[in-house]
């Protein structure tokens, strides 16, 4: 591809091209765009919605595809939508940033076929004669009444009257054979949202901030990263990922990133924990390995946990077992923990070839997981667990267990050994330490 290609190498196309092509290269949104920001061609949708990190090029690819709707083959033949309607959180942020933004609509259309601003009637006009009425979520009962054959929907996420909004512009998008909407937003954890990606009729592309690095400043991605990378926070706003919290999550967002941690500190034991996939082969569950230390100094209220880090792998018992091997002389972790419900002695055996004198203790279920999850979370909620970055896949997981089980898909088995292991460090000390001692007469 021209866009991996060596700089002498794009030279060489360059010059080789006839000159009308040359001058036409800079408005030819299809030579440039990225794979993301280009729509799904494989199949027929009502509803694209263009998810992506911040600055990872939504709005550019938004207004490229209003200019592909109205645009004709030359600037007065008519395009394939004629009423498109513009929609922002505000009427001044669908101005400034869909319209007159650096990669708004104005900016990205050619001399001959730019659009004139009409400002007291908040619309766009097209030489040939295609308009754009702008609109704000804010105020829903606007969308009674006009009608479209498209539609641009901006940063939808984060819309105080999303719902509203959404309801009445699909009522008012029933023009043409084949009336079609765009969203471009940063993800966030809303109905609204959830219920577009879900709906049939809607296709989705996303891509993280890096994506667009070639238009971005080295400083602003090296800052953002440095603040932000390997949070759950960093994942939505700079990998562009959907993430949910059930309803009734032992565990929310908002609260593991209050507990977000740099350094781990001066730790007393560190625990490697280890759930087991029931069965193995190709369709295996994970195997969870968690490492998890902490601080236990003084009475139990006053211990202090950190996760370390999250080794999960699907893989065959004895990748598995390498991988728990690695890692436990990685942290010179104190003990291995597994759970042996379902792999017995073998899990135990397996270890002990690998390693004979690797300290191990085997734990079993006696109760569900969400029960099991419940103490643990109750540490969260008094402050006293904290997570080093990196830990995205495990987090997600959590944020998906309730106290009637596990609402997300598979098993949890990120969870399952996180619960392992912060037991191993903190409950059952505590209940030892908590347990009446003997009177001596």
């Amino acid at each position: 591809m021209l866009v991996s290609a060596k700089p002498e190498a794009v030279e060489r196309f360059l010059k080789n091209l006839p000159d009308e092509i040359v001058l036409a290269l800079p408005w030819l949104w299809e030579f440039w765009a990225m794979e993301h920001q280009l729509p799904p061609g494989d199949r027929d949708w009502r509803t694209w919605v263009i998810l992506g990190g911040r600055g990872a090029g939504k709005t550019r690819a938004g207004a490229e595809w209003v200019r592909a709707q109205v645009e004709g083959s030359r600037p007065d033949d008519p395009g394939r939508a004629k009423r498109v309607a513009l929609i922002g959180e505000t009427i001044e942020q669908t101005r400034e940033v869909m319209v007159f933004g650096e990669s708004g609509i104005l900016a990205c259309s050619p001399p001959d076929r730019c659009p004139r601003w009409e400002a007291t009637r908040k619309r766009l006009v097209w030489p040939n004669g295609a308009v754009a009425q702008v609109f704000s979520a804010h105020e829903p009962e606007a969308l009674r009444g006009p009608q479209f054959d498209a539609a641009w929907l901006d940063e939808v996420a984060k819309w105080k009257k999303a719902e509203a909004a959404w309801d009445m512009l699909q009522f008012a998008l029933r023009l043409g054979d084949n009336p079609q909407q765009v969203i471009t937003t940063t993800p966030r954890n809303v109905k609204l949202l959830r219920d577009i990606l879900a709906d049939d009729s809607t296709c989705a592309t996303s891509a993280p901030t890096s994506a667009n690095r070639a238009n971005l400043a080295d400083s602003f991605l090296e800052e953002v990263e440095r603040r932000y990378g390997g949070t759950r926070l960093g994942r939505q706003e700079l990998e562009g990922v959907l993430l949910s919290d059930a309803e009734g999550a032992l565990w929310t967002s908002e609260r593991i990133e209050g507990l977000r941690c740099d350094l781990a500190g001066e730790l007393d034991r560190i625990i490697v924990a280890v759930d087991p996939p029931v069965t193995g082969g190709p369709d295996a569950d994970l195997c969870g390995i968690v490492v998890a230390g902490a601080k236990t100094e003084g009475p139990p209220q006053n211990w202090r946990a950190v996760v370390l880090e999250d080794a999960s792998l699907k893989g065959s018992p004895s990748e598995w077992i390498r991988r728990v091997i690695e890692v436990q002389e990685r942290w010179q972790a104190d003990r291995v923990v597994a759970e042996t419900n379902q792999g017995g002695e073998l899990i135990e055996t397996l270890l002990r070839q690998f390693d004979a004198m690797v300290p191990y203790r085997a734990v079993h279920a006696a109760r569900a997981k969400a029960a099991r999850a419940e103490p643990v979370a109750a540490l969260y909620e008094q402050g006293r667990v904290r997570h080093m970055r990196g830990l995205g896949a495990l987090e997600d997981q959590m944020c998906q267990i309730t106290r009637t089980g596990f609402q997300g898909r598979g098993s949890p088995d990120r969870v399952d050994a996180l619960v392992w292991a912060l037991f191993d460090l903190m409950i059952e000390p505590a209940r030892k330490w908590s347990a009446p001692r003997m009177r001596v007469l």
